[in-house]
């Protein structure tokens, strides 16, 4: 039961502070147009367009914090639970916005006017009563006593996905996650072959060309609980295909998805990502590696870096310059399948008989192990006519099939930050439930709870425009890539806040070893750089969609 200190809150509240941040947030994204030239001239702005995408992402998420619990309401599932969780979110969402706009609404000719037209007097009682220490308190105590289970309700078929992947990462998982980190060792290969057999990397590709495909929100539900239970270890092994898997059924040739699909759905075939260069990171229309057509197929040579699972790979998705002249940028790259040795360890020489040479070397990371990213380079390596992905259509259309691939990875990438965000509340959660502290459990301290409540709350914003862009992804793959790049940005954001406050609940135990919390820090920090790092994906992907429309 309830205390009756705590507010009464509905989501009547949370639609009234939904559209407190429209009223604010639509004239900034007015005059942010106008002061851009349309996007244009984002550059010149850049802070100004940080903090508007910023906004525009945390306005999303609020949006769709609402529609997860009114579609389980329609949909006769139990919300009653989640209600309190929800309002808490969106108030949050609406605060950070709030606060983040005040500051550059001056640059736009905007004012106190305008943030107290959005938020007259009524509408900040109802933000404070959403972000209320009692309220989240409860939503903490709440979190404490399902020791952090706190998924929200999905219909039945979906709630099936989840629970028999979360089966299987605590039976096969989980038990080798610490020791997969702590010695820096290889995913077993167990992991592979049986994630394989239950068809997790075929959820995106069509059963006629052997896979599953059972939508990408169930897909989303497999990265996340297979992330919970370790993020290099089971996590990221479904997004490696997923990236080749979209580029082919985007422009493959039919040759091409047939011999490459099945391959990929099950597991036979494990794909590593080489785009990347040492000195080209989110800039990909200036990749440098060179690809020049020999009489048999094409010849590969120079450098890629950060080729997350490339030694155990069978085969590379190379992104390569297939026209020299650089200044045709991303209209002279082409997306080649390039096969390979597979080799175990942190090294590898692959040779060919014609005297090409692959050689790679993983790079130390202090997180994220067992994926093992790898500095990559190429001499004289061939790859067969037939592996340019759209064979001679899609010549120096790489760029393009590679981005409809990073939407993907971008959604994966948001499941990823979810799942880790679960782990870390479920684990301090069981946690504070057993240390004692003055001869009391700490989960009786109202600050425990209270941290409680807002990392519940935060995983929860996660979520919601998470599962909303895997749905939107299902109905339009190209239109809802902004909204994947903003669940991308804000799930893993989420997830690097959410791992530190449960360290900081495990007090200096946190910085131990011993437990996995430490674990999943580390890894937390490497979400907002990977598939596009945050300032990047900010400015050209989001603020650029935003301000252009």
């Amino acid at each position: 039961m309830s205390s009756p200190d705590v507010p009464q809150v509905s989501l009547d509240d949370a639609r009234v502070l939904v559209s407190a941040a429209d009223a604010l947030l639509e004239p900034v994204l007015e005059k942010a147009r106008a002061a851009t030239d349309g996007g244009k001239t984002i550059d010149d702005h850049q802070v100004l367009s940080e903090r508007v995408a910023y906004a525009a992402t945390e306005r999303r998420a609020a949006r769709e914090a609402v529609a997860l619990l009114d579609e389980a309401s329609a949909e006769g599932r139990p919300t009653g639970a989640f209600q309190d969780v929800a309002v808490a979110a969106v108030a949050d969402l609406v605060a950070n916005l709030k606060n983040r706009l005040d500051p550059i609404l001056p640059e736009l000719g905007l004012g106190d006017e305008e943030l107290d037209a959005a938020f007259p007097a009524e509408v900040r009682a109802r933000l404070r009563a959403g972000e209320s220490p009692e309220l989240l308190r409860e939503i903490g105590r709440r979190a404490i006593e399902a020791r952090g289970r706190t998924e929200p309700p999905l219909d039945e078929m979906l709630e099936q996905v989840r629970d028999s992947v979360r089966e299987f990462a605590e039976n096969e998982v989980t038990p080798h996650a610490e020791f997969i980190h702590r010695e820096d060792k290889d995913i077993p290969e167990a992991f592979i072959t049986k994630m394989g057999e239950l068809g997790y990397f075929g959820l995106s590709i069509p059963e006629e060309y052997g896979g599953h495909e059972m939508g990408n929100l169930a897909m989303i539900l497999t990265t996340e609980e297979l992330s919970r239970a370790s993020l290099a270890g089971a996590g990221s092994l479904i997004t490696r295909p997923e990236i080749l898997t979209k580029a082919l059924l985007q422009g493959g040739t039919e040759e091409q998805k047939k011999q490459w699909l099945p391959q990929l759905a099950s597991g036979e075939t494990m794909v590593g990502v080489a785009v990347t260069e040492p000195d080209v990171g989110s800039d990909v229309a200036a990749v440098k590696c060179r690809a020049t057509r020999t009489d048999d197929g094409w010849r590969i040579d120079g450098p890629k870096a950060w080729c997350t699972f490339a030694g155990r790979a069978n085969v590379l998705s190379l992104l390569a310059r297939t026209d020299p002249d650089l200044s045709k940028g991303q209209k002279g790259l082409s997306l080649f399948i390039v096969p390979k040795g597979s080799y175990p360890g942190h090294e590898f020489e692959d040779q060919q008989e014609g005297g090409g040479r692959l050689v790679g070397k993983a790079d130390a990371t202090p997180g994220y192990r067992g994926m093992h990213s790898f500095t990559l380079n190429f001499e004289n390596y061939h790859v067969p006519a037939e592996n340019l992905v759209g064979g001679e259509a899609g010549l120096n259309r790489g760029f393009y099939l590679q981005m409809g691939g990073f939407a993907a990875g971008r959604l994966q990438t948001g499941g990823r930050g979810c799942g880790l965000a679960q782990a870390a509340l479920e684990e301090t959660a069981k946690y504070v439930v057993d240390r004692q502290q003055f001869g009391i459990p700490i989960s009786d301290f109202q600050l425990t709870q209270y941290t409680l409540g807002r990392m519940a709350t935060r995983v929860f914003e996660a979520r919601a425009i998470t599962y909303a862009a895997a749905l939107a992804m299902d109905e339009n793959e190209r239109a809802a890539a902004p909204l994947a790049a903003q669940a991308k940005l804000l799930a893993c954001d989420l997830a690097v806040d959410v791992t530190q406050q449960g360290m900081l609940m495990h007090g200096g135990w946190g910085y131990a070893e011993e437990y996995p919390i430490s674990r999943y820090v580390v890894d937390a920090q490497v979400l907002p750089i990977f598939e596009g790092v945050k300032p990047i994906l900010e400015l050209r992907v989001i603020a650029r969609a935003l301000l252009a429309s």
